[in-house]
């Protein structure tokens, strides 16, 4: 005999098979009846030409935004509610097919910009050289390969700090995202962040383009830049990154000088100081030159007026002697040493001397 079950218990017992055969599920099919209720909870149908199932979990677990008609895939818990039915708890919301996947870039692209997530004025200039790179990639792909290639043959002293993270899948942008907020818990851990992987296409980036990352990329504290190996697309996390590079050796090649040229610029700059230096000390030896030639001239200038100015003092003293007045037939007449110039200060009889210019006279007035 069967036994009975309330439908609680068949609820339970149902869900509880569930979670041994089938605990989570892939389902890929077309968006319908798409809703967000008290910005939290996310309901929709996905569909194809024969069925309908109903989905549900949270905006947090959507990927952006998204309309109906786009083709997505779900990962996730199949459940029988009690009072619902049946649904899908969907763990992540991947985006299928290029017209999907374009269709919900240009709306989270259009959302965010917005925001003003892209914006110029927003960019962060990168150390060059940094001390240290916070690296987020494959440790296994090309992409890993090529920029440590290329950065130890350029400079190898800069540390390398690695996340080792899936770029693409499922999982790839949860851990993308971790590894961001990771070199920003310990600020100064890093100069820079650099997020890299090879090309693809539009599917395989999808990651790239997610509003997680984007919005990580964005609030990041610590300088990002963004290397995708592909030129045809371009990732709304690039748009967001203060610095983008076209692959992962460019983004070496970005970061880093390389030594040959650092040493031939080094070489330039030295021998444009030495030029500068001997030109400035020939230049300083030639305004010297000039300098004390006008010194010179100016003291020579001094002296020859200053001789001319005497020899005329000399020459006026000369003319003003008396002895020139005594030369030209004047003389000089004293009483008792005195010297007179009046009739009344001598006296008949009284000894006067007389100087001519050759000699003294003696003489009596009468």
């Amino acid at each position: 005999m069967l036994p009975v079950l309330t439908p609680s218990e068949f609820v339970d017992l149902f869900n509880q098979t569930l979670e041994v055969t089938y605990p989570i599920v892939s389902v890929e099919g077309e968006l319908k009846n798409f809703k967000i209720s008290k910005d939290r909870w996310v309901y929709f149908d996905l569909v194809d030409s024969g069925a309908k199932i109903k989905c549900f979990g949270t905006v947090y677990k959507l990927p952006g935004p998204v309309e109906e008609g786009m083709v997505v895939k779900v990962i996730a818990y199949p459940r029988l509610h009690h009072q619902f039915g049946f649904s899908l708890n969907f763990d992540q919301l991947i985006l299928s097919g290029e017209g999907t996947i374009k269709k919900a870039q240009d709306l989270l692209k259009e959302k965010l910009t917005k925001e003003g997530l892209f914006l110029p004025e927003r960019k962060r200039s990168i150390p060059f050289p940094p001390e240290r790179i916070g690296l987020i990639t494959s440790a296994e792909s090309a992409a890993y390969t090529d920029f440590i290639k290329i950065l130890s043959k350029r400079s190898g002293e800069i540390e390398i700090l690695l996340a080792d993270v899936n770029v693409q899948g499922a999982t790839a942008t949860e851990q993308i995202v971790r590894a961001i907020e990771w070199f920003n818990k310990s600020p100064g851990q890093v100069d820079v962040i650099v997020i890299t992987r090879g090309g693809g296409d539009i599917d395989d980036l999808q990651a790239f383009s997610t509003e997680q990352v984007v919005r990580a990329v964005s609030a990041s504290r610590t300088p990002t830049m963004i290397a995708i190996g592909h030129e045809k697309d371009v990732a709304l996390a690039e748009l967001a990154a203060d610095q983008r590079a076209s692959t992962p050796s460019n983004a070496a090649e970005l970061l880093v000088p390389d030594r040959k040229e650092v040493v031939q610029r080094n070489g330039r700059e030295l021998e444009h100081i030495q030029s500068s230096f001997r030109s400035r000390l020939a230049s300083r030896e030639n305004d010297n030159l000039q300098k004390i030639e006008a010194l010179q001239r100016g003291l020579k200038n001094t002296i020859d007026q200053n001789i001319s100015s005497l020899d005329s003092r000399f020459k006026l003293i000369e003319r003003l002697s008396p002895k020139s007045l005594l030369r030209i037939g004047y003389s000089i007449v004293r009483v008792d040493g005195k010297v007179i110039n009046k009739v009344n200060q001598v006296r008949s009889g009284q000894s006067i001397e007389i100087e001519l210019s050759d000699d003294k006279l003696k003489a009596e007035v009468l």
